[in-house]
């Protein structure tokens, strides 16, 4: 079995719901990704064998395989193949894991994974179609596990009040991720990651954004602790939990063989892939188990990770991980999460991917570790070691 090499990471810097990046159809926002991370590995686009592409809201403009859309709005031939997939929040870490996975097997020796979400333009949940009274969830799993419907906003609570988190160390879990993501940017930390997109501002003029607009320098706890709870008897708030976001991001995984035949250069391999699925009532807290599984099989320990990438869709959950694993809370997202970077669903895989092998670069470091919760109780976990 082959090895397989991450040879080229970019993302777009985030925008905020109806931000900088609305202006942008799905489509074209994918393919500056596409086109960004063929550029940066300098490969031939017609030796792409696939492009494998997550999306969650897959309704409106980002509905009709969103994937092969964007291939098609970008500079890659027709003939690259494309395929749009849904793990919910993983989406785009599972596509990470489908690509490897194809070129592990020796199926394919050349293939992009990312994701693309336009949530100001397909809003989280549209594709419920609300307002018909058409559930996703069938009475059947409704009675099966007593409830009304499955929440990632009840399961971030229950896993506060399980791991006995209080109000002030949530909040001060979203004032250190503002202020590291504020530190990252002022230090020009995320410069190499990110792909300028060209916008147009409500003035009229051109302008390139590269810069994520949802960080809020100076944040304290006194600005959080007036922020009202989404929950009436909860603790988590709009400060304590991720951002709606606009965004796109890509990786592209070449084999050793596809390595030497077009000259790359890896920047990291991919060293263990592991899923995992449990309770998916409390939803999101599956990556505490599914890191146990990963560091067993990879035959590694929590202290041989250099830096760590734990998505923060509420503080509660990179707060839970850290407690559980017992990992060092000055590794695990040091340039920021969610919460300040905001989380673009189906493109925070790869996004976060990015920012790993980035990090570590940064800081001449060897393994990296990713994982985040997703809906319906399963998590991802992708280990790397830089080349």
């Amino acid at each position: 079995m082959t090895d397989a090499y991450i040879c080229a990471a970019v993302r777009t810097a985030g925008g905020r719901r109806g931000g900088r990046l609305s202006g942008i159809h799905a489509n074209d926002l994918g393919a500056k990704a596409l086109d960004a991370v063929v550029a940066r590995a300098g490969i031939d686009p017609a030796s792409i064998d696939d492009v494998i592409f997550g999306c969650v809201t897959q309704a409106g403009e980002q509905a009709g395989q969103v994937a092969r859309n964007c291939v098609l709005a970008s500079s890659l031939p027709d003939s690259v193949p494309a395929v749009t997939i849904d793990r919910q929040c993983g989406s785009s870490q599972q596509a990470v894991q489908f690509a490897a996975q194809a070129v592990m097997s020796g199926t394919q020796d050349v293939v992009i994974a990312g994701g693309v979400e336009s949530m100001s333009r397909a809003p989280m949940g549209s594709n419920f179609l609300p307002g018909t009274g058409i559930s996703p969830i069938s009475q059947a799993i409704k009675d099966k596990y007593s409830i009304k419907g499955f929440s990632q906003f009840v399961g971030a609570e229950m896993v506060a009040k399980k791991h006995g988190f209080t109000r002030d160390q949530t909040d001060a879990f979203g004032v250190e991720s503002q202020r590291r993501a504020a530190a990252a940017t002022e230090a020009g930390a995320f410069e190499d990651e990110i792909v300028p997109v060209e916008i147009v501002t409500p003035e009229g003029e051109t302008e390139m954004h590269v810069t994520d607009e949802g960080i809020r320098p100076g944040t304290t706890m006194d600005a959080l602790a007036g922020l009202k709870t989404m929950a009436e008897d909860g603790i988590l708030t709009a400060g304590t939990a991720s951002q709606i976001c606009d965004g796109s991001s890509a990786v592209l995984v070449a084999s050793a063989e596809a390595v030497k035949r077009h000259g790359l250069t890896p920047l990291a391999r991919i060293h263990n892939l592991t899923v995992t699925a449990g309770d998916p009532v409390i939803m999101l807290e599956e990556p505490l188990f599914a890191t146990d599984k990963a560091l067993q099989r990879a035959g590694m320990k929590m202290s041989d990770i250099d830096l760590y990438e734990v998505n923060e869709a509420f503080a509660s959950i990179p707060m839970a991980w850290l407690k559980h694993t017992g990992a060092d809370p000055d590794k695990l997202n040091v340039n920021g999460g969610a919460i300040a970077l905001g989380h673009p669903l189906g493109a925070t895989g790869t996004k976060l991917m990015t920012t790993l092998i980035y990090g570590l670069k940064a800081r001449g470091k060897r393994w990296g570790l990713q994982t985040m919760c997703e809906g319906g109780g399963i998590a991802n976990v992708t280990i790397i070691e830089m080349a």
